[in-house]
């Protein structure tokens, strides 16, 4: 079932996107050749107690960390790890934030000290695909509007978009509908409607874009050892726009 959140339930979860902005703010002053993602998940289980607040996905279906940490070929849910960060890694760092029931969900990949160009390519492809598709999200137009703004957008620049993975509805728990593909056809799918609250986090390839699941059943990684990039907001469909609750340049 499709529920489209009252203003006070906004308002909780842009709460806990104000939040989980200023953790991801941290986490990218930490990341450096030679940290580990076991440091930075042990930063955000502390930073999150410490302003009340807790990691939504730790306990969720079993998983046991407060972020995923996903590195180069990693395409979703790496675990947080004691292996050193190299110079040229890129690492996406997913969140669900839990603020006094209100949740909030956004990944962003970083850079590890100087990448080469085929990763700064990668990384401004895949955010701003995320751009493309959040345009689409309009009270009026259908999910399909949206995964095919991101799909035509990055393999017209040659990349190519994860489809075993979506973006979802959001609030009350971490995983609502709808599904949010990024790839599709134009009016196609579930309308949205003003008060829906959804996540757009396109996963996006340098080669293909099938994964394949390692031995933890968690961590999905390309099946060519292509890097993958990925950016992800929680958005609120509302009459002047989407509003962006994990938005970082505020």
């Amino acid at each position: 079932m499709i529920t489209r959140k009252s203003k006070r339930e906004i308002e909780k979860m842009q709460a806990a996107g104000d939040l989980l902005v200023k953790c991801h703010k941290e986490i990218a002053k930490m990341i450096k050749p030679g940290i580990t993602t076991m440091e930075l998940d042990t930063f955000t289980e502390k930073f999150l107690a410490e302003h009340g607040a807790t990691p939504e996905q730790k306990g969720y279906s079993g998983y046991p960390y407060a972020i995923c940490a996903s590195i180069n070929d990693e395409i979703c849910h790496g675990f947080p790890r004691e292996e050193e960060l190299a110079d040229g890694d890129i690492v996406t760092i997913d969140m669900v934030v839990n603020l006094n029931g209100g949740l909030a969900d956004s990944a962003w990949t970083y850079k590890v000290g100087t990448v080469d160009d085929a990763a700064e390519r990668l990384l401004n492809v895949s955010k701003t695909s995320l751009y493309k598709g959040i345009e689409q999200a309009l009270p009026g137009n259908r999910i399909g509007d949206i995964g095919h703004a991101i799909q035509t957008y990055a393999e017209g620049e040659g990349f190519s978009v994860v489809r075993d993975f979506t973006g979802h509805g959001i609030g009350p728990t971490i995983h609502e509908e709808p599904h949010i593909p990024h790839f599709g056809l134009p009016n196609k799918g579930t309308r949205l409607k003003e008060g829906m609250v959804i996540t757009i986090e396109p996963m996006i390839n340098e080669g293909s874009w099938q994964s394949k699941m390692d031995g933890n059943n968690w961590t999905a990684r390309t099946v060519d050892k292509g890097r993958s990039a990925q950016y992800e907001h929680t958005v609120v469909i509302t009459q002047d726009g989407p509003l962006l609750t994990t938005d970082q340049d505020k």
